[in-house]
């Protein structure tokens, strides 16, 4: 009889991937902010930009970290 056990490498692989998207979902917004409440400032659309694939990547890794996690302990 074969016993399910959490893959632990894979659990903290996971972990670290959510962390990474919780560090992107506070300097996403962050920088959006930023660059909103500068708009008449030459780096507007630069900053702007950076701020929207920030907020992308966290979504990306949110998705990703739960899917590891859920892989890890229900493989």
């Amino acid at each position: 009889m074969e016993t399910k056990r959490t893959n632990k490498e894979e659990l903290v692989k996971g972990i670290k991937t959510m962390g990474i998207s919780l560090v992107l979902m506070f300097i996403g917004p962050s920088l959006m902010y930023i660059a909103q409440s500068n708009t008449e400032k030459p780096l507007y659309i630069p900053i702007l930009i950076l701020a929207f694939i920030l907020c992308t990547l966290a979504i990306y890794f949110a998705f990703k970290g739960l899917k590891i996690i859920m892989d890890s302990m229900f493989k």
